[in-house]
């Protein structure tokens, strides 16, 4: 077998090529794109036997997606994705120095995979569709987050020249359409005190008891309240217009990315399993299946799906100290994805809420018992993709029915 190690950059990448001895064979510079993938096959075809396999090649590279990997996939060879802490980990074992430099992270990824591939993951081939649904996904749950923190400096903006705002469009939200209106039109509190009812009404059409909501808007806005100076609220008002000319624009573009994300996920052949799942609409289980992928024989048991879930618990152990806590190295994307699941089954399943209130019997806190809930969602969620079959209440909750009875 080769072994190679792959230190990539935006524009290059270091190579390594080790025999199974550890015995260095090459080490060269490639230029991103086709002409480097050419010389990479060119590269190791001066060390494979005429009669070797593709998969005979082993690469390790801090990466796990992309069309660099995409290509080495395609020609063969066998890709293991590592997180960059475990490479340097395993380069800290190599030299005690603190030395580093690009060849040096190709050796140590070389060596990595010539020694410990058994404790690696291989990068598993996801569908096309799944690989679809991850970016759709992953740019409409990034402009959430987006929406999120423009809405935070919104927030502080107004809170220290317009603080009447706060509270008059607390209710409404500060990203909801009627209030970026408002605020657009009147981003001072002068010229909002002098809003009249239909204007305010005209920004809240389609909205239930209408009348009252703007008469409860417009008493706020016209009471006296601390201000800032007139050329100060005059600048807080530029600033105000732009984050709300910004946010505008993401409420279109996630509304957009929306509907791309149903129409992929609905393509899925797994999308009706995953959303017979308690607490699992369209938007959560584009992302839980866009996190876990869909390539097949990449879990080997449900313990494994929870484990790269972040679920699961760690336990700590050193002579009679034994500690069990909660994973910290995790995919936030997909645990917040199974937070949510979670946190929404618990409304809509009386089985999830029965495991929830017995977890809170015993003083588990709420967060920790979320927690539990996930992890055992995701286990229910393995053995529901497994045999292709959709959530069954009975089924999925058996056990825990048998030792209540028992």
């Amino acid at each position: 077998m080769l072994f190679v190690g792959d230190d990539w950059a935006e524009d290059h990448h270091d190579v390594e090529v080790q025999d199974e001895t550890g015995k260095v064979l090459k080490r060269v510079r490639l230029p991103e794109g086709m002409a480097g993938m050419s010389r990479f096959h060119e590269l190791v075809a001066r060390f494979v036997a005429e009669d070797a396999e593709p998969s005979d090649v082993a690469v390790c590279i801090e990466t796990d997606r992309g069309p660099w990997v995409r290509a080495l996939r395609a020609a063969g060879y066998r890709v293991f994705g590592v997180d960059p802490k475990q490479a340097a980990r395993h380069r800290e074992i190599l030299t005690s120095s603190g030395a580093k430099s690009d060849k040096g992270d190709a050796h140590a990824l070389a060596d990595m995979i010539r020694t410990r591939r058994h404790q690696l993951r291989q990068v598993a081939a996801d569908s096309q569709i799944a690989e679809a649904v991850k970016v759709v996904t992953r740019a409409h749950q990034t402009l959430l987050w987006e929406r999120t923190r423009h809405m935070l400096r919104l927030r502080v903006a107004l809170r220290d020249y317009f603080p009447a705002a706060l509270t008059a469009y607390k209710p409404l939200g500060l990203t909801s359409e009627a209030v970026l209106r408002l605020l657009a039109k009147a981003p001072t509190p002068q010229t909002a005190a002098k809003l009249t009812i239909t204007q305010i009404s005209a920004a809240l059409k389609g909205r239930r008891d209408v009348a009252a909501k703007a008469a409860a808007i417009a008493e706020v806005l016209r009471a006296e309240h601390l201000g800032q100076a007139p050329l100060v609220t005059g600048a807080y008002a530029s600033t105000v217009k732009a984050l709300v000319a910004v946010i505008t624009v993401l409420n279109s573009e996630i509304k957009t990315l929306e509907s791309e994300v149903e129409a992929h996920f609905g393509r899925h052949p797994d999308a009706e399993v995953i959303l017979s799942q308690p607490g699992m609409g369209v938007i959560l289980g584009a992302r839980v299946l866009a996190e876990f992928g869909d390539a097949e024989g990449r879990y080997a048991s449900a313990k494994a799906r929870k484990n790269y879930a972040g679920t699961s618990p760690i336990t700590r152990q050193s002579g009679k100290t034994r500690v069990v806590q909660a994973r910290y190295v995790h995919n936030d994307r997909l645990l917040d994805a199974l937070h949510l699941q979670a946190s929404c089954a618990l409304l809509h399943d009386p089985e999830v809420r029965a495991y929830y209130d017995q977890l809170k019997a015993r003083d588990i806190s709420h967060n920790a018992a979320l927690r539990q809930v996930g992890n055992r969602l995701v286990g229910i969620l393995h053995g529901c993709l497994k045999t292709h079959t959709a959530y069954d209440q009975a089924t999925a909750w058996s056990h825990r029915n048998h030792d209540l009875a028992a």
